[in-house]
Protein backbone atom coordinates (compact mmCIF):
# COMPACT_ATOMS: atom_id res chain seq x y z
CA UNK A 1 0.00 0.00 0.00
CA UNK A 2 1.49 3.10 -1.11
CA UNK A 3 0.84 6.74 1.06
CA UNK A 4 1.35 10.79 1.08
CA UNK A 5 2.83 12.05 4.31
CA UNK A 6 2.16 16.01 4.10
CA UNK A 7 3.27 19.00 5.44
CA UNK A 8 0.44 21.10 6.07
CA UNK A 9 -0.52 24.90 6.38
CA UNK A 10 1.68 26.31 3.53
CA UNK A 11 1.00 28.63 0.72
CA UNK A 12 1.44 27.38 -2.62
CA UNK A 13 1.83 29.64 -5.96
CA UNK A 14 2.44 29.02 -9.40
CA UNK A 15 0.77 27.42 -12.74
CA UNK A 16 -0.48 24.29 -12.87
CA UNK A 17 -1.42 22.41 -16.05
CA UNK A 18 -4.37 20.41 -15.52
CA UNK A 19 -4.37 16.46 -17.06
CA UNK A 20 -6.44 15.06 -19.77
CA UNK A 21 -9.90 14.40 -18.60
CA UNK A 22 -10.40 10.99 -17.51
CA UNK A 23 -14.13 10.21 -18.00
CA UNK A 24 -13.68 11.22 -21.38
CA UNK A 25 -10.92 9.10 -21.86
CA UNK A 26 -12.86 6.19 -20.84
CA UNK A 27 -15.53 6.67 -23.40
CA UNK A 28 -13.30 7.98 -26.01
CA UNK A 29 -10.58 4.51 -25.64
CA UNK A 30 -13.75 2.31 -26.46
CA UNK A 31 -14.65 3.82 -29.38
CA UNK A 32 -11.63 3.05 -30.93
CA UNK A 33 -13.52 -0.54 -31.36
CA UNK A 34 -16.05 0.26 -33.85
CA UNK A 35 -13.48 1.04 -36.80
CA UNK A 36 -10.35 -1.15 -38.42
CA UNK A 37 -8.91 1.93 -39.42
CA UNK A 38 -6.44 3.94 -37.70
CA UNK A 39 -7.48 6.67 -34.84
CA UNK A 40 -5.22 8.77 -33.02
CA UNK A 41 -5.63 10.18 -29.48
CA UNK A 42 -4.23 12.99 -27.99
CA UNK A 43 -3.59 14.69 -24.30
CA UNK A 44 -5.05 10.93 -22.68
CA UNK A 45 -4.26 11.05 -18.97
CA UNK A 46 -1.48 8.46 -17.69
CA UNK A 47 -3.83 7.64 -14.89
CA UNK A 48 -4.52 3.88 -13.42
CA UNK A 49 -8.01 3.46 -14.90
CA UNK A 50 -6.78 4.90 -18.21
CA UNK A 51 -3.94 2.88 -18.68
CA UNK A 52 -5.87 -0.06 -17.33
CA UNK A 53 -8.07 0.20 -20.26
CA UNK A 54 -5.79 0.81 -23.17
CA UNK A 55 -3.95 -2.74 -21.49
CA UNK A 56 -7.41 -4.37 -21.83
CA UNK A 57 -7.99 -2.65 -25.33
CA UNK A 58 -4.35 -4.49 -26.09
CA UNK A 59 -5.39 -8.09 -24.64
CA UNK A 60 -8.45 -7.54 -27.30
CA UNK A 61 -6.58 -7.65 -30.40
CA UNK A 62 -6.10 -3.18 -30.92
CA UNK A 63 -2.90 -2.20 -31.88
CA UNK A 64 -1.61 0.18 -29.55
CA UNK A 65 1.55 2.39 -30.25
CA UNK A 66 2.41 5.62 -27.88
CA UNK A 67 3.38 8.08 -30.06
CA UNK A 68 4.46 10.50 -27.17
CA UNK A 69 2.93 11.79 -23.85
CA UNK A 70 -0.32 11.62 -23.75
CA UNK A 71 -0.62 10.75 -27.68
CA UNK A 72 -1.54 6.90 -28.67
CA UNK A 73 -2.81 5.45 -32.20
CA UNK A 74 -5.21 2.61 -32.25
CA UNK A 75 -6.07 0.08 -34.29
CA UNK A 76 -8.87 -2.69 -33.95
CA UNK A 77 -8.24 -4.53 -37.72
CA UNK A 78 -7.93 -7.64 -35.25
CA UNK A 79 -10.37 -7.77 -32.53
CA UNK A 80 -9.78 -11.29 -30.78
CA UNK A 81 -13.50 -11.88 -29.57
CA UNK A 82 -12.12 -15.47 -27.89
CA UNK A 83 -11.07 -13.13 -25.00
CA UNK A 84 -14.08 -12.04 -24.01
CA UNK A 85 -14.81 -15.50 -22.91
CA UNK A 86 -11.99 -16.01 -20.85
CA UNK A 87 -11.23 -15.97 -17.48
CA UNK A 88 -8.32 -13.40 -17.94
CA UNK A 89 -11.25 -11.08 -19.01
CA UNK A 90 -13.46 -11.28 -16.38
CA UNK A 91 -10.86 -10.52 -13.78
CA UNK A 92 -9.44 -7.64 -16.23
CA UNK A 93 -12.83 -6.20 -16.74
CA UNK A 94 -14.04 -6.51 -13.06
CA UNK A 95 -11.47 -4.26 -11.65
CA UNK A 96 -12.79 -1.01 -14.16
CA UNK A 97 -15.68 0.71 -14.19
CA UNK A 98 -15.20 2.46 -17.51
CA UNK A 99 -14.97 -1.39 -19.13
CA UNK A 100 -18.94 -1.72 -19.24
CA UNK A 101 -18.20 0.98 -22.51
CA UNK A 102 -16.89 -1.65 -24.68
CA UNK A 103 -20.07 -3.89 -24.87
CA UNK A 104 -21.77 -1.52 -27.30
CA UNK A 105 -18.88 -0.90 -29.73
CA UNK A 106 -18.34 -4.79 -29.56
CA UNK A 107 -22.08 -5.23 -30.30
CA UNK A 108 -22.20 -2.90 -33.14
CA UNK A 109 -19.54 -4.01 -34.75
CA UNK A 110 -19.02 -8.06 -33.68
CA UNK A 111 -22.96 -8.49 -33.03
CA UNK A 112 -22.03 -9.63 -29.34
CA UNK A 113 -20.51 -7.94 -26.15
CA UNK A 114 -19.75 -9.45 -22.75
CA UNK A 115 -18.72 -7.45 -19.52
CA UNK A 116 -18.47 -8.64 -15.56
CA UNK A 117 -19.95 -7.07 -13.34
CA UNK A 118 -16.98 -3.43 -13.04
CA UNK A 119 -15.81 -2.62 -10.44
CA UNK A 120 -14.85 1.33 -9.44
CA UNK A 121 -15.61 3.79 -6.64
CA UNK A 122 -17.19 2.25 -3.44
CA UNK A 123 -19.45 5.34 -3.69
CA UNK A 124 -22.95 3.39 -3.82
CA UNK A 125 -24.66 1.81 -6.22
CA UNK A 126 -24.15 2.36 -10.04
CA UNK A 127 -27.04 0.55 -11.81
CA UNK A 128 -26.29 -0.58 -15.62
CA UNK A 129 -29.82 -1.08 -16.66
CA UNK A 130 -30.01 2.39 -18.42
CA UNK A 131 -27.12 0.06 -21.04
CA UNK A 132 -28.40 -2.86 -21.14
CA UNK A 133 -32.19 -1.55 -21.57
CA UNK A 134 -30.94 0.76 -24.16
CA UNK A 135 -29.21 -2.48 -26.41
CA UNK A 136 -33.00 -4.25 -26.06
CA UNK A 137 -34.66 -1.81 -27.53
CA UNK A 138 -31.88 -1.85 -30.45
CA UNK A 139 -32.89 -5.23 -31.07
CA UNK A 140 -30.43 -6.99 -28.64
CA UNK A 141 -31.22 -10.01 -26.48
CA UNK A 142 -29.87 -10.17 -22.68
CA UNK A 143 -28.73 -12.47 -20.31
CA UNK A 144 -27.03 -12.60 -17.43
CA UNK A 145 -25.01 -15.19 -15.41
CA UNK A 146 -26.08 -14.88 -12.01
CA UNK A 147 -23.15 -17.63 -10.66
CA UNK A 148 -20.22 -14.82 -11.97
CA UNK A 149 -22.08 -11.51 -12.05
CA UNK A 150 -21.53 -12.32 -15.82
CA UNK A 151 -23.36 -9.81 -18.44
CA UNK A 152 -23.84 -10.21 -22.42
CA UNK A 153 -25.72 -9.00 -25.44
CA UNK A 154 -26.05 -10.58 -28.81
CA UNK A 155 -27.99 -9.23 -32.02
CA UNK A 156 -27.39 -10.36 -35.65
CA UNK A 157 -29.16 -6.79 -36.46
CA UNK A 158 -29.78 -3.92 -34.07
CA UNK A 159 -32.30 -1.60 -35.52
CA UNK A 160 -32.95 2.08 -34.80
CA UNK A 161 -35.75 3.35 -32.34
CA UNK A 162 -37.10 5.52 -30.04
CA UNK A 163 -35.91 5.42 -26.55
CA UNK A 164 -36.75 7.46 -23.49
CA UNK A 165 -33.96 6.95 -21.04
CA UNK A 166 -34.52 5.86 -17.25
CA UNK A 167 -32.05 8.34 -16.30
CA UNK A 168 -29.45 10.56 -18.20
CA UNK A 169 -26.57 8.04 -17.59
CA UNK A 170 -23.51 9.62 -18.83
CA UNK A 171 -22.06 6.16 -19.53
CA UNK A 172 -25.02 4.70 -20.22
CA UNK A 173 -25.73 7.45 -23.32
CA UNK A 174 -22.21 6.80 -24.48
CA UNK A 175 -22.45 2.87 -24.62
CA UNK A 176 -25.80 3.45 -26.32
CA UNK A 177 -24.45 6.15 -28.89
CA UNK A 178 -21.52 3.50 -29.27
CA UNK A 179 -23.97 0.68 -30.20
CA UNK A 180 -26.54 3.13 -32.35
CA UNK A 181 -24.18 5.03 -34.87
CA UNK A 182 -23.68 1.14 -36.86
CA UNK A 183 -27.38 0.18 -36.38
CA UNK A 184 -30.16 -0.01 -39.29
CA UNK A 185 -32.28 2.53 -39.44
CA UNK A 186 -32.52 5.79 -37.33
CA UNK A 187 -32.62 6.03 -33.59
CA UNK A 188 -33.27 8.81 -30.99
CA UNK A 189 -32.43 8.91 -27.74
CA UNK A 190 -34.72 11.19 -25.26
CA UNK A 191 -33.64 12.05 -21.97
CA UNK A 192 -29.27 11.46 -23.18
CA UNK A 193 -26.81 13.12 -21.04
CA UNK A 194 -25.23 15.87 -22.75
CA UNK A 195 -22.27 16.85 -20.77
CA UNK A 196 -19.17 18.12 -22.72
CA UNK A 197 -17.44 14.73 -22.38
CA UNK A 198 -20.15 13.28 -24.14
CA UNK A 199 -20.80 15.93 -26.59
CA UNK A 200 -16.63 15.17 -27.39
CA UNK A 201 -17.46 11.56 -28.20
CA UNK A 202 -20.51 12.67 -30.47
CA UNK A 203 -18.44 15.17 -32.31
CA UNK A 204 -15.32 12.45 -32.55
CA UNK A 205 -18.04 9.71 -34.75
CA UNK A 206 -19.33 12.11 -36.24
CA UNK A 207 -15.21 12.92 -37.94
CA UNK A 208 -15.43 8.77 -38.85
CA UNK A 209 -18.28 8.88 -40.87
CA UNK A 210 -21.30 8.87 -38.02
CA UNK A 211 -24.69 11.27 -38.35
CA UNK A 212 -25.40 12.33 -35.33
CA UNK A 213 -27.41 15.35 -34.72
CA UNK A 214 -28.97 17.42 -31.24
CA UNK A 215 -25.12 17.09 -30.17
CA UNK A 216 -25.14 19.28 -26.37
CA UNK A 217 -29.03 18.63 -26.12
CA UNK A 218 -30.96 15.84 -24.60
CA UNK A 219 -32.40 14.44 -27.55
CA UNK A 220 -29.95 12.62 -30.02
CA UNK A 221 -30.68 11.54 -33.37
CA UNK A 222 -28.62 8.95 -34.75
CA UNK A 223 -29.08 7.62 -38.48
CA UNK A 224 -27.15 4.36 -38.78
CA UNK A 225 -24.09 3.93 -41.29
CA UNK A 226 -22.00 0.74 -42.50
CA UNK A 227 -18.99 1.47 -41.24
CA UNK A 228 -16.72 3.80 -39.28
CA UNK A 229 -13.51 5.05 -40.68
CA UNK A 230 -10.21 6.94 -38.71
CA UNK A 231 -9.45 9.88 -37.17
CA UNK A 232 -7.19 11.91 -34.45
CA UNK A 233 -9.33 13.22 -31.62
CA UNK A 234 -7.51 15.67 -28.72
CA UNK A 235 -9.27 15.48 -25.40
CA UNK A 236 -10.46 18.43 -23.50
CA UNK A 237 -8.87 19.09 -20.12
CA UNK A 238 -10.22 17.30 -16.99
CA UNK A 239 -12.96 19.79 -15.52
CA UNK A 240 -13.12 17.70 -11.87
CA UNK A 241 -8.87 18.75 -11.69
CA UNK A 242 -9.65 22.09 -12.68
CA UNK A 243 -12.51 22.45 -9.88
CA UNK A 244 -10.02 20.40 -7.15
CA UNK A 245 -7.17 23.13 -8.12
CA UNK A 246 -9.70 26.13 -7.78
CA UNK A 247 -10.52 24.46 -4.26
CA UNK A 248 -6.68 23.69 -3.33
CA UNK A 249 -6.22 27.40 -3.46
CA UNK A 250 -8.80 28.51 -1.81
CA UNK A 251 -8.53 26.33 1.37
CA UNK A 252 -4.57 27.19 1.39
CA UNK A 253 -5.24 30.91 0.64
CA UNK A 254 -2.53 30.25 -2.49
CA UNK A 255 -2.28 32.85 -5.57
CA UNK A 256 -2.48 29.91 -8.20
CA UNK A 257 -2.97 30.00 -12.43
CA UNK A 258 -4.70 26.76 -13.85
CA UNK A 259 -3.94 26.70 -17.46
CA UNK A 260 -6.12 26.06 -20.85
CA UNK A 261 -8.90 25.00 -18.74
CA UNK A 262 -11.59 25.46 -22.06
CA UNK A 263 -13.70 27.88 -20.12
CA UNK A 264 -16.56 27.01 -22.96
CA UNK A 265 -16.96 23.63 -21.26
CA UNK A 266 -16.70 24.59 -17.59
CA UNK A 267 -20.58 25.00 -17.48
CA UNK A 268 -21.77 26.39 -13.65
CA UNK A 269 -18.20 25.46 -12.00
CA UNK A 270 -16.77 28.83 -11.73
CA UNK A 271 -20.29 30.07 -10.42
CA UNK A 272 -20.52 27.29 -8.21
CA UNK A 273 -17.33 28.05 -6.27
CA UNK A 274 -18.02 31.73 -6.99
CA UNK A 275 -20.89 31.23 -4.40
CA UNK A 276 -18.52 29.87 -2.04
CA UNK A 277 -16.81 33.02 -2.22
CA UNK A 278 -14.32 32.41 -3.85
CA UNK A 279 -12.98 34.68 -6.29
CA UNK A 280 -12.05 33.61 -10.13
CA UNK A 281 -10.91 35.93 -12.72
CA UNK A 282 -10.98 34.56 -16.63
CA UNK A 283 -7.52 35.31 -18.29
CA UNK A 284 -7.79 33.99 -21.73
CA UNK A 285 -8.39 30.46 -21.20
CA UNK A 286 -6.82 30.75 -18.32
CA UNK A 287 -8.36 30.82 -14.46
CA UNK A 288 -6.01 33.01 -12.34
CA UNK A 289 -7.13 32.66 -8.53
CA UNK A 290 -5.89 35.27 -6.08
CA UNK A 291 -4.42 34.55 -2.61
CA UNK A 292 -7.26 34.32 -0.34
CA UNK A 293 -6.25 35.94 2.40
CA UNK A 294 -9.03 37.40 4.05
CA UNK A 295 -10.71 34.09 3.48
CA UNK A 296 -14.14 33.77 1.63
CA UNK A 297 -17.76 34.15 2.62
CA UNK A 298 -20.53 32.11 1.06
CA UNK A 299 -23.83 33.87 -0.02
CA UNK A 300 -26.91 32.78 1.41
CA UNK A 301 -30.32 32.98 -0.64
CA UNK A 302 -31.69 36.20 -1.79
CA UNK A 303 -34.64 35.61 1.11
CA UNK A 304 -31.83 35.12 3.53
CA UNK A 305 -31.83 31.15 3.54
CA UNK A 306 -28.71 28.90 3.85
CA UNK A 307 -27.08 28.26 0.39
CA UNK A 308 -27.89 24.80 -1.08
CA UNK A 309 -25.16 23.09 -3.06
CA UNK A 310 -26.97 20.11 -4.81
CA UNK A 311 -25.86 17.82 -8.01
CA UNK A 312 -27.44 17.42 -11.25
CA UNK A 313 -26.96 15.71 -14.63
CA UNK A 314 -25.54 18.60 -16.99
CA UNK A 315 -25.95 21.39 -17.22
CA UNK A 316 -26.28 21.24 -13.68
CA UNK A 317 -23.48 20.91 -11.02
CA UNK A 318 -21.42 17.73 -11.53
CA UNK A 319 -21.52 15.26 -8.61
CA UNK A 320 -17.60 14.15 -8.29
CA UNK A 321 -17.18 18.04 -7.68
CA UNK A 322 -19.34 17.75 -4.28
CA UNK A 323 -16.39 16.38 -2.10
CA UNK A 324 -14.09 19.24 -3.26
CA UNK A 325 -16.63 21.85 -2.19
CA UNK A 326 -17.32 20.13 1.13
CA UNK A 327 -13.76 20.67 2.11
CA UNK A 328 -13.63 24.16 1.25
CA UNK A 329 -16.36 24.91 3.17
CA UNK A 330 -14.82 23.98 5.78
CA UNK A 331 -12.82 27.08 5.92
CA UNK A 332 -15.14 29.64 4.63
CA UNK A 333 -17.55 32.31 6.46
CA UNK A 334 -21.06 30.77 6.66
CA UNK A 335 -22.75 27.76 6.16
CA UNK A 336 -23.96 25.56 3.30
CA UNK A 337 -25.88 22.41 2.75
CA UNK A 338 -24.16 19.25 0.61
CA UNK A 339 -26.68 17.71 -1.03
CA UNK A 340 -25.30 14.26 -2.45
CA UNK A 341 -28.55 13.06 -4.73
CA UNK A 342 -26.65 10.39 -6.74
CA UNK A 343 -24.71 8.15 -4.88
CA UNK A 344 -25.55 7.36 -0.94
CA UNK A 345 -22.01 6.44 0.05
CA UNK A 346 -19.98 9.11 -1.24
CA UNK A 347 -20.66 11.94 1.98
CA UNK A 348 -19.07 9.38 4.01
CA UNK A 349 -15.28 10.47 4.27
CA UNK A 350 -16.43 13.49 5.99
CA UNK A 351 -16.13 11.38 9.69
CA UNK A 352 -12.40 11.90 8.88
CA UNK A 353 -12.91 15.92 8.02
CA UNK A 354 -14.56 16.17 11.58
CA UNK A 355 -11.99 14.10 13.23
CA UNK A 356 -9.28 16.64 11.81
CA UNK A 357 -11.86 19.64 13.69
CA UNK A 358 -14.51 20.31 10.93
CA UNK A 359 -17.98 21.41 11.75
CA UNK A 360 -19.86 18.84 9.88
CA UNK A 361 -23.18 17.28 10.38
CA UNK A 362 -24.36 14.45 8.60
CA UNK A 363 -27.63 14.90 8.47
CA UNK A 364 -28.26 11.29 6.14
CA UNK A 365 -26.34 9.48 3.58
CA UNK A 366 -27.09 12.45 0.90
CA UNK A 367 -27.48 15.63 3.17
CA UNK A 368 -24.08 17.75 4.89
CA UNK A 369 -24.32 20.60 6.53
CA UNK A 370 -21.30 22.52 6.78
CA UNK A 371 -19.97 25.19 9.19
CA UNK A 372 -17.30 27.23 8.18
CA UNK A 373 -14.21 28.27 10.65
CA UNK A 374 -13.34 30.99 8.92
CA UNK A 375 -9.74 30.22 8.93
CA UNK A 376 -10.26 30.75 12.67
CA UNK A 377 -9.19 27.63 13.46
CA UNK A 378 -7.44 25.35 11.31
CA UNK A 379 -7.90 21.94 10.47
CA UNK A 380 -5.31 19.55 12.45
CA UNK A 381 -3.78 16.81 10.71
CA UNK A 382 -4.36 13.54 11.16
CA UNK A 383 -4.09 9.70 9.65
CA UNK A 384 -6.54 9.02 7.27
CA UNK A 385 -7.34 6.15 4.48
CA UNK A 386 -8.61 7.53 1.05
CA UNK A 387 -11.63 5.69 0.07
CA UNK A 388 -12.43 6.75 -3.44
CA UNK A 389 -11.08 9.01 -5.58
CA UNK A 390 -12.89 12.57 -5.06
CA UNK A 391 -12.47 11.69 -1.55
CA UNK A 392 -9.27 11.21 -1.26
CA UNK A 393 -8.08 14.22 -3.54
CA UNK A 394 -10.52 15.97 -0.78
CA UNK A 395 -8.76 14.78 2.22
CA UNK A 396 -5.41 15.59 0.40
CA UNK A 397 -6.37 19.26 -0.10
CA UNK A 398 -7.57 19.08 3.51
CA UNK A 399 -3.89 17.87 4.69
CA UNK A 400 -2.38 20.36 2.68
CA UNK A 401 -4.58 23.01 4.88
CA UNK A 402 -3.96 21.72 7.55
CA UNK A 403 -1.23 22.59 10.52
CA UNK A 404 1.48 19.58 11.22
CA UNK A 405 2.12 16.35 8.97
CA UNK A 406 -1.11 14.22 7.78
CA UNK A 407 -0.74 10.81 6.16
CA UNK A 408 -3.02 9.60 3.75
CA UNK A 409 -3.19 5.84 3.45
CA UNK A 410 -4.43 4.07 -0.23
CA UNK A 411 -3.71 6.80 -2.22
CA UNK A 412 -3.93 4.34 -5.37
CA UNK A 413 -7.72 5.66 -5.17
CA UNK A 414 -6.03 9.37 -5.78
CA UNK A 415 -3.80 7.87 -8.23
CA UNK A 416 -7.01 6.03 -10.11
CA UNK A 417 -8.09 9.62 -11.31
CA UNK A 418 -5.11 12.35 -11.08
CA UNK A 419 -1.39 12.20 -12.92
CA UNK A 420 1.53 12.49 -11.45
CA UNK A 421 -0.19 14.48 -8.55
CA UNK A 422 2.31 14.76 -6.24
CA UNK A 423 5.23 16.25 -8.42
CA UNK A 424 2.76 18.52 -9.55
CA UNK A 425 1.80 20.10 -6.56
CA UNK A 426 5.53 20.13 -5.28
CA UNK A 427 6.30 22.12 -8.27
CA UNK A 428 3.95 24.43 -6.96
CA UNK A 429 5.23 24.30 -3.44
CA UNK A 430 3.46 21.69 -1.58
CA UNK A 431 5.11 19.54 1.06
CA UNK A 432 4.40 16.34 -0.02
CA UNK A 433 6.10 12.64 -0.26
CA UNK A 434 4.87 9.52 -1.53
CA UNK A 435 6.08 6.35 0.53
CA UNK A 436 5.69 3.00 -0.91
CA UNK A 437 4.92 0.74 2.61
Amino acid sequence: MKTFKIEGGHQLKGAIQPQGAKNEALQILCAVILSPDKITIHNIPDIIDVNKLIALLGKLGVKVEKLAKGSYSFQADAINLEYLETEAFKVDGRGLRGSIMIVGPLLARFGKGYIPKPGGDKIGRRRLDTHFEGFIKLGANFRYNREDHFYGVEAKELKGTYMLLDEASVTGTANIVMAAVLATGTTTIYNAACEPYLQQLCKMLNRMGAKISGIGSNMLTIEGVKTLGGTEHTMLPDMIEIGSWIGLAAMTKSELTIKNVSWDDLGVIPNVFGKLGITIERKGEDIFIPAHTDGYEIQNYIDGSILTISDAPWPGFTPDLLSIILVVATQARGSVLIHQKMFESRLFFVDKLIDMGAKIILCDPHRASVIGHDFKSSLKATTMTSPDIRAGVSLLIAALSAKGTSTIHNIEQIDRGYENIDDRLRAIGAKIERIDS
